[in-house]
């Protein structure tokens, strides 16, 4: 039985007041999820916590708990994922490691229990009831539309991958050590009941996985029972362990998780080769040799002032430029975000109805699944950017063969698969001088073809009747 932090009695006690607890009577109950945009479903998601308050009060900042005693929710929660599920999915070929992970907290350290090749269901099974081991599922969305849904308009609603592993525990265990992640975790309770302990970071908005030591954290700043309905968010950096009381038979949570390598560091990284290749296209001072030798010096302080000087150049350029060119920000999230999950809709994967003249009236479709980008590696040209999906392939089993995929794989337990990294991306590509007209449509407004910003009819039309094959606009 792992060391508690606090009695039992006081388990639903908080210990810290700024961890706010949201009672939600049954009067004034949340719906099921809104999936009517992005935007509803983080509202329904969070309720009743208003966005702002959540923005302003808790994201990036301390935890928030939010308990809600709602049995609709609750069946709600127990239909993304249950324990039972388990039997179906290892008849589908799952894999130790790449879906599945097995493991117990052993005097504070991970104990990995994983065999090799595919999960044979009656040992999985041995492993949890014997061994006491929790099983890590990974990426349960691939085979849960529902999660798909959720995880897709999450993705819209960031801008972010946004990744998912579920965890089952039996009784009187835990799975892991007091660990941080580099995430921005969400924890909704499905099934069973879990013991949560929250630590105070020591590295505030963590950019990596690190496991730490009892004697190294201290006590608790909030302890709490999470059960089926409830929320949990707490942000990367936030240590934490969780483990199933006795007297539960066993706890299923999922754990959804964004925000991973998407800070204003990273975006910097990102941005700022683009920024010194276009400018120093147009400022001498960034074509002029470095200092002779200062590749072989160790000291390079008599360089700092004029290093101080041009990034300072780089600044009043980035005050006066439109774009800033992203290298693999937006290359990267395009790639390997979660497709449009549109039910019985597939007719929106097929061009169809009118074809784009120059007197039609077009708008935007899948706004939220593809990027115009304009890249530092590309000459004069723009990119729109679209995931390698059915949406844009056409194809029922590609879209099968995609979900095999990796997709934020093992972002909370240092699993991350480097899956997919060389698939090609895929899009389509302009002139620069359609970038004015692409914004046009990109407004998500109706707009006219013959008011496109370009020159000729035939480069509105053509524009139009590109975007239109690749299912990104209809004609209204």
């Amino acid at each position: 039985m792992p060391k508690k932090g606090g009695k039992h009695a006081e388990m639903g006690k908080e210990t810290h007041a700024q961890c706010k607890r949201a009672k939600v009577e049954a009067a004034c109950s949340p719906s099921v999820m809104s999936f009517e945009s992005p935007d509803s479903l983080f509202r329904s998601l969070i309720s009743p916590i208003k966005q702002e308050v959540f923005f302003r009060e808790y994201w990036e900042q301390k935890p928030l708990l939010v308990q809600r005693n709602d049995p609709q929710l609750a069946a709600y929660y127990q239909s993304l994922f249950q324990l039972s599920d388990l039997k179906e999915l290892c008849s589908q070929g799952l894999c130790y490691g790449r879906d599945v992970n097995i493991c117990r907290c052993v005097n504070g350290k991970k104990k990995v229990l994983n065999k090799e090749g595919r999960v044979n269901y009656m040992q999985l099974k041995k492993d949890f009831d014997q061994k006491k081991a929790t099983i890590q599922f990974h990426q349960p969305q691939r085979f849960k539309e529902e999660l798909w849904k959720i995880q897709e308009k999450l993705e819209c609603y960031f801008g972010s991958l946004v990744g998912s592993n579920v965890y089952m525990t039996p009784q009187g265990s835990q799975g892991l050590p007091p660990h941080y992640d580099d995430v921005e975790v969400f924890i909704l309770q499905l099934e069973g009941e879990k013991h949560w302990r929250l630590y105070k970071p020591t590295v505030h908005l963590a950019r990596e996985y690190n496991v730490e030591s009892e004697d190294r954290i201290g006590n608790p700043t909030h302890e709490f029972v999470l059960k089926p309905g409830d929320l949990l968010y707490f942000p990367r950096g936030t240590i934490h362990q969780a483990d199933t009381p006795l007297g539960i038979s066993y706890s299923t949570h999922v754990t959804i998780s964004t925000y991973q390598n998407n800070s204003w560091g990273d975006f910097l990284l990102d941005t700022i080769p683009g920024l010194v290749f276009e400018t120093a296209k147009e400022d001498v001072a960034l074509r002029t040799s470095i200092p002779r030798q200062l590749l072989m010096q160790v000291d390079i302080a008599t360089s700092a002032e004029k290093l101080s000087s041009l990034l300072r150049r780089l600044a009043d350029r980035v005050e006066n430029t439109r774009e800033l060119r992203s290298s693999d920000m937006k290359k990267d999230f395009i790639m390997n975000r979660l497709p449009p999950c549109l039910g019985c809709d597939v007719d929106l994967l097929t061009p169809g109805g009118k074809l784009p003249k120059i007197d039609s009236k077009i708008r935007l479709q899948f706004r939220d699944h593809a990027v115009v980008t304009v890249e530092p590696d590309q000459e004069n040209s723009v990119s729109v950017l679209t995931p390698p999906s059915p949406a844009w392939a056409g194809s029922a089993g590609e879209r099968e063969a995609w979900e095999l995929e990796a997709h934020m794989m093992g972002t909370e337990d240092d699993t991350a698969s480097d899956e997919g990294t060389s698939q090609q991306t895929h899009g389509l590509r302009f002139p620069l001088s359609h970038l004015d007209a692409l914004k046009q449509i990109w407004s998500g407004n109706a707009v006219c073809v013959q008011e496109l910003k370009l020159i000729s009819d035939e480069e509105k039309e053509n524009l139009a009747l590109s975007l239109w094959t690749e299912c990104l606009i209809e004609v209204i």
